[in-house]
């Protein structure tokens, strides 16, 4: 299985750092996200990725050369040109990733030590085009799942917006975990072009499609500010 990670953000959360470095590779006690998430997968068996680069890409594309990419093959998505966003960086990446099997997206800002092996096995038995891994943590927004854990809402926890496939029947809010497993099928259900967020079309095609959620437990930290950082040296040495 192939992964692609989301390392082409801005990170303006995580000034001053991001102002000369890209935000995947900030560090964690002393080691940087990327190469936490790399080895993170290759312990699930994933030795193949796709990284799409902007910010500071030629920093990531460095870090990667000095480290022989960690014993894995690497191909690299550049967005130098323009910032995609994921919805977009999943399209501009298309050509490495639509070869007929799932893949997995992962942000590079995301640290966990949820179960990889379980949740696509989740992912193959429903075979949705799409599984989201979420758990019940505070977030300021929320994607709203049925009693079969399948999307039917998003809502904006601090002005109380929803979107909505139907009426709210007591929706389990859920925080989404910056993980995704992909079928390439996906790719032909996608209507935006350009800049966007993937969040955008799966609530497009929620209303007419079954987008599954995958529940974890697992320590999951968002490491998307200065104090995520100490808060994240806590839980991953």
């Amino acid at each position: 299985m192939k992964a692609l990670i989301f390392a082409a953000g801005k990170g303006t959360r995580l000034k001053p750092f991001t102002e000369h470095h890209p935000k995947a590779l900030a560090k964690v006690n002393d080691i940087p996200l990327l190469e936490r998430n790399i080895k993170y997968l290759k312990s699930f068996g994933i030795n193949d990725f796709v990284i799409n680069i902007h910010h500071f890409g030629n920093q990531i594309v460095d870090f990667l050369n000095r480290n022989d990419n960690f014993g894995c093959k690497i191909e690299i998505s550049d967005e130098s040109e323009e910032l995609l966003e994921t919805g977009g960086g999943l399209i501009f990446a298309r050509k490495y990733l639509d070869h007929g099997e799932d893949f997995l997206i992962m942000n590079a800002d995301i640290l966990t030590d949820m179960n990889i092996t379980d949740f696509v096995e989740y992912h193959k038995k429903i075979k949705d085009f799409a599984t989201l891994a979420v758990s019940d943590r505070e977030s300021s927004r929320k994607l709203l799942f049925n009693d079969e854990m399948i999307l039917r809402g998003w809502l904006n926890v601090q002005t109380g917006e929803q979107r909505l496939a139907e009426f709210n029947k007591g929706f389990k809010a859920m925080a989404f975990s910056g993980i995704h497993c992909i079928n390439p099928l996906m790719f032909e259900k996608i209507k935006r072009t350009g800049k966007f967020s993937i969040m955008e079309e799966y609530l497009d095609l929620m209303q007419t499609e079954q987008i599954h959620g995958f529940v974890h437990n697992s320590n999951l930290i968002d490491v998307g500010r200065p104090e995520s950082i100490i808060e994240a040296e806590k839980y991953f040495k």
